[in-house]
């Protein structure tokens, strides 16, 4: 069966040289330093403020929405993330992900003259969208991360790898031409 850790492995290597660090370290990529093997459990710290987790988990669903498969938040995305960064990363590696938050919800208030926790969908869409275009302080850093974190937290998930992909556990036989169209999903092995 395979595990998150294999998993993460496998998924890291589409990011690049541009590997959030939290997510190198847990695959094994990049050198622990001094942050301990954590697998399972609550996040030994707390990350977020609670407007701040509320938040992260709403962005999480506006990167990944529920669709005809679940979402992020079904996926357990928030406190993948959560778990990522008070048990994989540094201070530093927070940095980004807190002050982009924060600087999502100053855009929210000066926009839309509420806190991005209340803003609609919409309104969250085009602040992320800032974000992703660098039009906030540090906006593409924070995306980038905040992006890869979603993307493998949910890949990872077993609602990632067997409804969004199709998990066989043993391949059959390799079929370089079988049809799309028949399949209408991406097979994770």
């Amino acid at each position: 069966m395979m595990d998150r850790r294999h998993a993460l492995g496998g998924i890291v290597a589409m990011f690049g040289a541009q590997i959030f660090a939290p997510l190198a370290r847990a695959a094994g990529l990049a050198p622990a330093a001094a942050i301990p093997v954590i697998d399972q459990g609550a996040p030994s710290i707390q990350v977020f403020t609670p407007d701040q987790r509320i938040l992260m988990t709403a962005l999480c669903e506006r990167i990944i929405p529920t669709t005809d498969t679940p979402g992020a938040i079904a996926a357990g995305v928030p406190a993948y993330i959560e778990k990522l960064l008070a048990d994989w990363a540094v201070a530093e590696d927070r940095g980004p992900i807190l002050s982009g938050l924060a600087e999502i919800d100053a855009r929210s208030r000066q926009d839309y003259k509420l806190p991005a926790v209340k803003a609609t969908p919409e309104q969250q869409d085009a602040l992320i969208t800032l974000a992703m275009n660098d039009e906030l302080p540090d906006g593409e850093e924070f995306f980038e991360a905040f992006r890869q974190m979603v993307i493998v937290g949910y890949y990872t998930s077993e609602i990632g790898i067997t409804q969004e992909r199709e998990y066989l556990p043993i391949p059959g036989e390799y079929n370089g031409a079988f049809p799309y169209s028949q399949v209408n999903k991406v097979y994770s092995a």
